[in-house]
């Protein structure tokens, strides 16, 4: 373990919040408690707050004087199961609500989202419009779309007439599919790294852990979220983000939301900042944490630049 790890996990403190709907969120917390600045890390899809991990060491490094908040979604890593009806991303922003109201009620905060996280920044965002430029001072965009995820890449099968039947059997024999997912996890491994890590070498501890986080996470909190990623659309947040240092994020190989859904945001987002990272695919954020908590460093470099002209 590096040195700079274990200082977070000796630094780490755990804590419970609770949703609206009583949902029992698991969250972390690193950096200084009486910090100025908040920045919140929203994982993706089947992942967890581990994902994080290398990014979120790397950015405690770079900007110590930052307090960073991670948590859990329902139904994913030590954050409690939920409704299957509950799994939708406007629940999410409302989660994220619950998690800044208990974790970080006053201070300037910067939210990162990296793929669903980021669909639950930019749902946040439109559920809270009032926010952004007073209570949230900026945004981070990773490996994420606002809309139209079925009609590029591999978001494309999400419009296969199967889903449904798929998530119907999940519905109703969740056991018999989990076992399921676990063995087509490792029978498509190969396939699942192609399109997660692009044209990156990843090294097996990596992909072991991306590995281990799809499989552990519900097959039911996997199947129930495949509906609203079809019908999501939150283009009205974009012009929002104009407000506030906003940085869009992405890696050029990434096959789950390719770098067009990327350019669509930071056209949307007057002033933004667009990063694609050569080769990364759309786990950018386990392929290149030190590029990505960089991407991040000055982004809240650009904040305090930003909140300094407006004092």
């Amino acid at each position: 373990m590096s040195t700079t790890r274990m200082i977070a996990a000796a630094q780490e403190r755990r804590v419970t919040v609770v949703a609206e709907d009583g949902v029992a969120l698991a969250v972390r917390e690193y950096g200084p408690r009486d910090a100025e600045l908040t920045v919140v890390l929203a994982h993706g899809h089947c992942l967890r707050t581990e994902s994080w991990a290398q990014v979120r060491d790397a950015l405690l490094r770079e900007y110590a004087g930052a307090r960073v908040v991670c948590y859990d979604h329902r139904g994913h890593g030590d954050s409690a199961a939920a409704p299957h009806r509950t799994y939708q991303l406007d629940q999410l922003g409302r989660d994220l609500r619950a998690v800044l109201d208990a974790r970080a009620p006053s201070g300037p905060v910067v939210l990162a989202g990296h793929s669903m996280g980021g669909m639950t920044v930019l749902t946040y965002a439109a559920q809270n419009s009032h926010e952004i430029g007073t209570r949230i001072v900026g945004v981070a965009l990773l490996a994420t779309a606002a809309s139209g995820i079925a009609d590029a890449g591999l978001g494309r099968l999400l419009r296969n007439p199967a889903i449904p039947l798929f998530q119907r059997a999940v519905r109703r024999a969740p056991g018999l599919m989990h076992r399921a997912k676990v063995l087509a996890c490792t029978l498509f491994a190969p396939v699942v790294r192609a399109a997660e890590f692009g044209d990156r070498r990843v090294g097996p501890q990596v992909l072991a852990l991306a590995n281990a986080m799809h499989n552990e996470t519900s097959i039911v909190t996997m199947a129930s979220f495949l509906s609203a990623f079809r019908t999501y659309d939150r283009t009205d947040a974009l012009p929002l983000l104009a407000r506030v240092p906003t940085v869009v994020l992405c890696g050029s190989a990434d096959l789950m939301t390719p770098p067009s859904h990327a350019l669509e945001m930071a056209a949307g987002i007057d002033g933004s900042s667009l990063v694609i990272l050569e080769g990364a695919g759309h786990s950018v954020i386990l392929e290149q944490p030190a590029e990505v908590a960089e991407v991040l460093a000055r982004l809240l470099a650009r904040v305090g630049r930003s909140r300094l002209v407006t004092a």
